[in-house]
């Protein structure tokens, strides 16, 4: 009888709390980048050049994608 090799996941659940941590980076990224337009297009509205915009929500968007990075390349196996 051959000895079947045990069958595991390719990601443990810590890989899955990183991915759910940079989700939610990335999400709250593009939360704080929406808005800030105008309903008619003859007015301007300052508010789209705020700095939560500019510098804020994409560094936010950056870092949830190197969490996602992270996620998948760690190995969550303890060596001994």
């Amino acid at each position: 009888m051959k000895k079947q090799p045990k069958k595991e996941f390719l990601f443990q659940s810590k890989n899955y709390r990183w991915m759910f941590i940079g989700i939610f980076f990335i999400a709250l990224g593009f939360l704080l980048m929406a808005g800030g337009g105008s309903d008619d297009p003859n007015v301007f509205n300052p508010e789209i050049f705020s700095s939560q915009r500019i510098r804020l929500a994409p560094t936010l968007v950056l870092i949830g994608f190197a969490i996602e990075i992270y996620a998948i390349l760690v190995n969550p196996k303890n060596k001994q």
